[in-house]
Parts: C-alpha cells; structure tokens; sequence
C-alpha cells in the first residue's frame, strides 16, 4: 500500500524545491533566525494597527470570497498535514513505542521536521485572519493578537530546539485547525451550526492534553540530565530553553482560552457586557477563539 507521503511525491515537483525549503536550516529557511522572526512579528503588529487607524473613518470592507478562500485552504491544508504527520508517528511507534516515539532523539525524522516546517510557515498564513479583521472593522482582542504571534514564535524555537514531544501539539492543533476553519468556511456562507461553545471546550482540552505531555516530557529531560536521583524513563530530546518557553507560552494559552470561556458561556445574561473575543465580533454575539 503506497503511503500519504509517497503518493504526494509522485504529483509534486520536490526535485526543484530548494534544500532549505525541505529541512530546517537556520540561516537559510525562511523566518529561522531571531532577528528574522522579531522583524516579521513587529511588521504584523505595525501592519493591523496601521490598517486599523486607516480604516477608522473608512466603511468595512466585506471580503467574503476571499475569507472562505482562506479559511478552505486552511481547513485542506491543516488536515493534509494532520494525516502525514499521523502517518509518520504511527510508523515510528509500531517501531519503538509510544515513549521513544514521543521523547527518543530518533523521532525528530527528516519527514517530520519538514512537516513542522510547513506548519510553522502555515503560521504566518494564520495572521491573515487579523488582516481581514481589520479590514471589516472588527475589534481586536488581547487574546487574538498575542495568541497568533505567540504561536509562531513557539514553533519558531521547537524547531530550533528540535524538541521531541513537538508532533504531539502539533497534531492537536491541526486537528481543532480542521474543524474551526471549517465552521468559519461555512458560517462565512451563511450555515447556521450551533457547536460553537464545544469548540471553545475543545480548545481547552487541547491545552490540558498539550501541558501534560510538554511537562511530562520536560520532567524526563532534567531527571535524566540534572537530577538523575529522581524516578524517570530516560531522556525526551530537545533543548532546555525550547521546553521551558513552550511550557510557559502553553500555560499562558490555557489561563486566557478559560477566561474567555468563563467570560462567554459561564457568567449570567444579566451579568454580561458586550463582548469582542479574539475574533472581534461583539454586542454579546461571540465566536470561540481562533488558535
């Protein structure tokens, strides 16, 4: 049976694809040096509130067309990557296990690399989301903004950090990926689908799962290689910098998505104010938000 990733290399041309298009190269891939990545954050911050302050006396632009475009290659690309990565891992836990797949320095394939790779590049195709926001006149949320330039930032230092556990967040993510892109897809067509609040719970999910398993996986690096007198399996590869932010970044997501979630669906009608959430709708009539 020939596999996802074998059947794709036979219609793409990968053979005129640049090597630092394929692997990640610091230096060389696009967005893989600090400076780079600091430059592209602050122009998507320069770039929504100058467009915010042009449109202030400017009519909301509609956009339809091109907001389901965006969000349908979202949706086929997010769930693309989902099933490459899925096939990939399986691969590597019938070979070893589910630990050394998850934490052995083995599981960081070239495959995989590349996979994250894509999905980090698919991070700053997100930032549209902001642009088209902007563009209709919506507020902005705290959460909206930081999250999104959170996020690339995260998956900007696992790549450098080459930290093991990574296809296991990242898996998650694309997973809520192909179902919140989908309802904004079809919501944006006039489909009228009533789940959004399990969304929001999914989100939330995603998070507790995505902190168990980092923490886990960060306690196994620093018993193996700092406190070896601690109960531990045996080394999670990756940097201890990498870990230690995407701990950090993942505990600040799951804090602001519960808020949101208390704020939206658990406080009284009567005690609710008008609310924009990340994606700036408001008068009380909120989507859950985008990650």
């Amino acid at each position: 049976m020939v596999s996802l990733a074998d059947f794709l290399l036979t219609i793409l041309p990968t053979d005129s694809v640049p090597p630092y298009l394929k692997r990640w190269i610091v230096g060389e891939s696009p967005l893989s040096t600090w400076p780079a990545v600091a430059t592209a954050l602050a122009l998507y911050l320069a770039i929504i509130f100058g467009i915010q302050e042009l449109m202030r006396n400017g009519p909301p632009q509609k956009l339809n067309a091109l907001f389901r475009c965006h969000n349908a290659f979202l949706t086929i690309g997010s769930f693309v990557l989902l099933a490459l990565i899925v096939e990939e891992v399986t691969s590597l836990y019938l070979a070893s296990g589910f630990y050394n797949a998850m934490c052995s320095e083995l599981s960081w394939t070239s495959k995989l690399e590349f996979y994250y790779l894509v999905n980090y590049y698919f991070k700053y195709i997100e930032l549209l989301d902001t642009i088209f926001l902007v563009l209709k006149k919506k507020p902005l949320s705290f959460l909206h903004v930081f999250h999104h330039s959170a996020t690339a930032l995260l998956c900007f230092t696992q790549l450098n950090g080459k930290t093991s556990v990574s296809w296991v967040v990242i898996s998650l993510n694309l997973f809520v990926h192909v179902i919140m892109y989908y309802y904004y897809y079809a919501t944006a067509g006039g489909a009228k689908i009533w789940w959004k609040r399990y969304l929001t719970t999914m989100q939330i999910v995603q998070f507790i799962v995505d902190l168990f398993i980092v923490y886990f996986g960060t306690y196994q690096h620093f018993a193996h290689s700092r406190w070896t007198w601690l109960p531990h399996i045996a080394n999670c590869a990756g940097t201890e910098a990498a870990a230690l932010l995407g701990c950090g970044l993942l505990s600040s997501y799951l804090v602001l998505f519960i808020n949101f979630y208390i704020q939206t669906y658990e406080k009284p009608a009567s005690a609710k104010k008008p609310t924009v959430n990340s994606n700036g709708v408001a008068n009380g009539y909120v989507y859950f938000p985008r990650l």
